[in-house]
């Protein structure tokens, strides 16, 4: 009964996963959550140096991100891009506060600001990419990230990397912040920038529904497992209980 329980848990929290890949299927640049779970034996957990075991604790269940790039596409919107690589847009919360994300689909906001589509300033080496919105000449962004309009520059996007991705956390909408003091953030030098593409999200709705499918699957399954061993025992203490 603890093991078809524990699988039941650990295919709940499977498909919450599944279902935010899912609905961060269309986000450019959105990188998929996998989930992984602690090898415990089924009832007990590890003994430390001084401990009493623990019985009936569940496994402990990491969600972690798969930062594998997704395929590039192209748009022709002047104002979409697309890292090839490494590396992630800096951009500004309300805040004050630095995420980063790959998420290209880019605008001009009312202050003639680059801009996410959730309204966050696009970050450049000198601060927010300010345009002008009386300025008809087009919007050129350069493989190196140079942003002008016509003969002038506005700036260079500041496209960052990281010593180590899994430190990253994420807070949604495919961007994350570094808040964790071991992460070590520097800028690209030279990066691979993409004017009129976006990069899809890496996962494949397709996949995420045949994974669906086959976690109802197996929490149905459990569950029936649970409802088996509870009658069971109900019938055994039934009739182990009446002695005539």
């Amino acid at each position: 009964m603890y093991q078809a329980s524990a699988a039941m848990n650990a295919n709940a929290r499977w498909q919450e996963v599944i279902s935010e890949n899912l609905a961060s299927s269309s986000i450019p640049g959105f990188k998929r959550q996998d989930l992984s779970f602690s090898a415990v034996q089924a009832g007990l957990m590890p003994q430390g140096a001084g401990a009493e075991k623990l019985n009936f604790a569940l496994p402990r269940a990491q969600a972690t991100t798969s930062f594998a790039p997704g395929d590039l596409k192209y748009t022709g919107s002047k104002t979409d891009v697309a890292i090839e690589g490494s590396g992630f847009f800096e951009v500004q919360l309300a805040n004050g506060a630095s995420a980063y994300t790959r998420d290209g689909e880019f605008q001009i906001n009312s202050q003639g600001q680059l801009a996410t589509k959730q309204g966050q300033v696009v970050l450049g080496d000198s601060g927010p990419i300010q345009l002008d919105r009386n300025n008809t000449a087009p919007l050129s962004i350069s493989p190196s990230g140079e942003v002008s309009q016509g003969m002038d520059r506005k700036g260079r996007l500041r496209i960052m990397e990281f010593n180590d991705l899994r430190l990253l956390t994420p807070i949604g909408g495919g961007s994350f912040m570094a808040t964790n003091p071991s992460v070590q953030a520097s800028e690209v030098r030279q990066p691979a920038i993409r004017q009129e593409f976006l990069e899809s999200a890496n996962t494949s709705p397709v996949n995420e529904m045949g994974n669906l499918i086959g976690v109802m699957r197996s929490f149905e399954a459990n569950q029936r497992v649970v409802q088996i061993n509870d009658e069971r025992m109900g019938r055994a203490i039934s009739e182990l209980g009446n002695p005539s």
